[in-house]
């Protein structure tokens, strides 16, 4: 046996240490927590006075937040806040997993739509500190996902077009942020253009009162593509880009009217060509007939083998109002894919991994809950100067750099001290972002 093995044979194990905190770096998030209020927003806000478990629901939401910050994604997991001495780096008091369980299975529709406001006043609260768009741009991205779910105790899971059984939500992100603007949990069984116009009106709604006041665009993929939708974008003066199903019959014959020389080529992936043209795409007839604006991109292999296989051009469309060159106007659509970072971070690092009750409202709230998580990283990463050069915040960097490290409480002095590892890569980081979260103003 080598010396190696020996020492770690040597090692005991004991959990006996009260003043260890697992995941030190809470303490960014929740100061975040504290400038924007969150804790008395939701018991002002969420009312479930006189049902099981209702009682001071601001600590319970914010046990679960907690939680799924240090990648808890089942209700146990909120056990984790209990251990050691993490409690005391909290400004809320942990609750017990059976106690969250039965809060969560308190909620109905209204009170959803409760915790929904709280999450619209947490953006607008966080944009006003900083982290918001302003007068600038803002690009959106909607798409939806599948919530994937086992068993058949699950209320309102059901097999959907991926023949995956699990739920159907909607999700808005800010492209630039990644942050979770909208979001809303449907049955498993609807399909992706249900209570799309509604969503949209909302999101726009929302948005406008957090203080964006530039431009807005909102990017959507084929699922979402209707007419109803497009005038609705129209009537809240949002610009678009909507993809569309270059198969159907009308699309198709208006891309075989576009003249050959008019396809530009473009630089888009190795191993093949593409090229981008545009056209008008009329809909309806007299008073109703619409041009829209209809770009198409077009792509083959390349390779001899490949394109004995398929020889083909495939074709891939939008309607869009924007204005400006087709080519520059492709590529900013095809960034729309920046969504799927976000869906996959929201799933992987802030509690959708898992959807935990048989009750469909427990879900809804415990999806308010994820999203509020989410949210949360990236306005400490954007407030605390950690994101300075606006790329999308991977929630997984910042737990494993800033959130999951070990610490002890200690008292120096009278005062309260958190000590930390020597020599931890991004001790600069952490202490700059410390500063700049505690120099935020107080709630009012």
């Amino acid at each position: 046996m080598s010396s190696v093995s020996r020492n770690v044979d040597r090692i005991d194990a004991i959990f006996d240490d009260p003043n260890l905190v697992a995941d030190a770096g809470l303490l960014l998030p929740v100061t975040l927590m504290v400038r924007l209020g969150l804790e008395a927003l939701i018991n002002d806000t969420v009312h479930l006075a006189g049902r099981v478990g209702g009682a001071l629901p601001g600590r319970k939401v914010l046990t679960l937040v907690a939680s799924m910050l240090t990648a808890g994604f089942y209700i146990a997991h909120a056990d984790r806040l209990r251990a050691g001495a993490t409690q005391q780096v909290l400004p809320f008091r942990v609750m017990a997993p059976s106690t969250l369980g039965t809060f969560l299975r308190s909620f109905t529709f209204g009170h959803i739509r409760q915790l929904d406001k709280v999450l619209a006043e947490a953006i607008r609260r966080a944009w006003s500190l900083g982290a918001g768009p302003g007068a600038d741009r803002l690009v959106i991205d909607v798409d939806s996902t599948i919530t994937e779910v086992h068993g058949h105790a699950k209320h309102g899971a059901a097999y959907g077009y991926t023949k995956r059984l699990g739920y159907h939500p909607l999700l808005a992100t800010c492209a630039h942020t990644g942050e979770v603007l909208h979001a809303r949990l449907r049955l498993g069984s609807a399909n992706t253009q249900r209570g799309a116009k509604r969503f949209a009106e909302e999101l726009i709604a929302r948005v406008r009162r957090c203080g964006a006041t530039g431009e807005i665009v909102v990017r959507f993929d084929s699922g979402f593509w209707s007419n109803k939708l497009i005038d609705t974008l129209g009537r809240l003066d949002v610009r678009y880009t909507v993809a569309v199903r270059c198969g159907t019959k009308h699309i198709a014959a208006a891309i075989a009217c576009i003249p050959e020389d008019a396809w530009r080529p473009i630089d888009y992936t190795a191993g093949g060509e593409a090229e981008v043209a545009e056209c008008l795409y009329v809909t309806g007839t007299g008073k109703h007939r619409v041009e829209r604006r209809l770009i198409v991109r077009r792509t083959r292999l390349t390779d001899t083998a490949q394109r004995k296989l398929w020889p083909d051009w495939r074709h891939h469309g939008f309607l869009t109002d924007l204005d400006g060159d087709a080519v520059d106007i492709d590529a900013f659509h095809r960034h729309h894919a920046v969504v799927e970072l976000a869906i996959r971070d929201l799933k992987e690092g802030a509690g959708l991994e898992h959807v935990p009750s048989g009750r469909f409202h427990a879900n809804c709230a415990w999806l308010a809950c994820a999203v509020l998580a989410h949210n949360i990283i990236r306005w400490t990463a954007t407030l605390g100067g950690i994101n300075n050069d606006r790329r999308l915040v991977v929630a997984r960097s910042v737990r494993n750099q800033l959130i999951a490290i070990a610490g002890r409480l200690v008292n120096r002095s009278g005062r309260t001290v958190l000590r930390l590892p020597r020599h931890w890569p991004w001790e600069r980081s952490f202490l700059d972002a410390l500063g700049r979260l505690r120099a935020l103003p107080a709630p009012g």
